[in-house]
């Protein structure tokens, strides 16, 4: 055989890896996922995640570097199953505000559909607000507060006032408490009202179009006088 000949490559994915290599790193996450959201980011081990991946201990190095670099990696991923990329998409929208506004509460709300996220990252997400770790301000810095920023300028223009504004941080907290009364209370809700229908497209769709509408109501009503609460339009009689 000639010095010159090239050894052939090995078949590997776009990263460069190799393709088994990929597998390993696949299993390690899928493996982290469910182990970080049923004991918590301190109290999982690499060992577990390793044994039930059929990983050696030694791949969680090579693959992330350490155990936060796993962690950090797993919540990226949860974020993106969110919708995150779909609300960044609706932000870039030309059009009227309120339209904008609509369609990202639609798109953060179309998440929830049936089987399209598995219970675990719900435990995963609240353990990380109540067990923070440094991932969270990463996960705020790169992902949560673009989002924020823009939704603020958005509400920001509804009524008239500049983002930074007490009132416009307001709203917008309230609009984003009203998709996560969903994300989070799901269970409770159920069980609060079982009739309610399975979380179809068609029913996520409801919710969004409930929420956009009840928030716009207020954000009208408000514009730019940031003085007039919603009760002031009532007259009050006494006897």
């Amino acid at each position: 055989m000639s010095r010159n000949h090239k050894r052939a490559r090995k078949p590997g994915n776009r990263n460069g890896r190799p393709i088994h290599s990929e597998v390993t790193r696949q299993k390690l996450l899928s493996s982290a996922g469910p182990i970080f959201a049923e004991k918590g980011y301190y109290a999982a081990t690499i060992r577990g995640i390793c044994k039930r991946a059929g990983a050696n201990v030694a791949a969680v190095n090579y693959h992330f570097k350490d155990k936060l670099g796993l962690y950090a990696e797993v919540l990226n991923q949860c974020a993106r199953v969110s919708h995150v990329e779909q609300m960044r998409a609706a932000l870039d929208q030309t059009g009227s505000p309120e339209d904008i506004l609509r369609d990202v509460i639609r798109a953060r709300v179309q998440g929830l559909r049936s089987g399209a996220v598995p219970d675990w990252h719900l435990w995963l997400f609240a353990r990380e607000i109540t067990q923070p770790t440094p991932t969270m301000s990463r996960m705020i810095n790169k992902v949560s507060r673009p989002i924020y920023d823009r939704l603020l300028d958005l509400v920001g223009k509804i009524i008239a006032l500049p983002p930074a504004h007490e009132k416009t941080q307001l709203c917008a907290n309230s609009i984003m408490g009203q998709i996560l009364l969903h994300v989070f209370a799901s269970p409770v809700l159920a069980r609060l009202s079982p009739e309610s229908k399975k979380m179809t497209p068609e029913r996520l769709d409801q919710i969004a179009n409930h929420i956009a509408d009840f928030s716009l109501a207020y954000l009208r009503e408000i514009g730019p006088d940031t003085g007039k609460p919603l009760i002031s339009a009532i007259e009050v009689k006494h006897d």
